[in-house]
C-alpha cells in the first residue's frame, strides 16, 4: 500500500474513532443508568425541540410518595427496584409521542406530544401505582403526578410548563395519596 495514503488515511481514521467514542459518551452522560431515561440535560434539549414543533404537548411531573420509606425499609436495592420500574412505566406510556426523563432521586418527567396518542393520565396514574414485585416480595407504590398542558400557558415554554406541572403535582400530594 501507498505510505502516503497511509499517512493521509491514519489521521483521519483516529479522529472518525475518537469523534465516535466521545458522541457515545456524550449520549451516556444524558442517560440516567438506572432507567436508561433521558437525564435533566437530555430532556431538556429533546423536550424544548418538541415544544417548537407542537405548542400543544403536555408536560407531566412525576414524583414517588414516600420513596424515603421504600429505601428505609427494604434497602436501596428495592429502591433501585422501584425506580426502574416507574421508568418502565413512563417510557411505555411515552412512546414515540414524547419523551421522558429520570430528573434525579424519584422525580421524573415526559413530554407528549399528544395526550390523545398516548394511554392517557388515568393509564399512567394506574400503571405509576402498581406495586413492584422484588425479591419474592411486593413494593407498594404510589406517585403524585402533576400536569400541564402548555395551550394553558400564554407562552409555551418547558420552564414555565414544568412549573405549573409541579405546583399541580404538589397540590395533588396535599390531597393525600394517590392523587391526580
Amino acid at each position: 500500500m501507498d505510505p502516503m495514503f497511509l499517512a493521509a488515511v491514519a489521521p483521519v481514521t483516529g479522529w472518525a474513532l475518537h469523534g465516535g467514542l466521545l458522541a457515545r459518551r456524550l449520549s451516556t452522560a444524558r442517560r440516567d443508568p438506572l432507567t436508561g431515561l433521558h437525564t435533566r440535560a437530555g430532556f431538556t434539549t429533546r423536550a424544548e425541540r418538541l415544544i417548537r414543533r407542537s405548542p400543544g404537548a403536555v408536560a407531566v411531573l412525576v414524583d414517588l410518595d414516600d420513596f424515603k420509606q421504600i429505601n428505609d425499609t427494604h434497602g436501596h436495592a428495592a429502591g433501585d427496584a422501584v425506580i426502574a420500574a416507574t421508568g418502565l412505566r413512563l417510557a411505555a406510556w411515552t412512546t414515540r409521542h414524547g419523551v421522558a426523563a429520570r430528573l434525579g432521586g424519584d422525580e421524573f418527567a415526559a413530554l407528549v406530544v399528544g395526550e390523545p396518542r398516548t394511554a392517557g393520565l388515568p393509564a399512567l396514574a394506574a400503571a405509576l401505582n402498581r406495586p413492584v414485585l422484588y425479591d419474592a416480595g411486593v413494593l407498594p407504590v404510589s406517585a403524585s403526578i402533576g400536569v400541564c398542558r402548555l395551550t394553558d400557558l400564554t407562552m409555551p415554554r418547558l420552564t414555565d410548563a414544568l412549573s405549573a406541572a409541579d405546583a399541580a403535582m404538589y397540590a395533588a400530594k396535599g390531597h393525600g395519596r394517590r392523587n391526580r
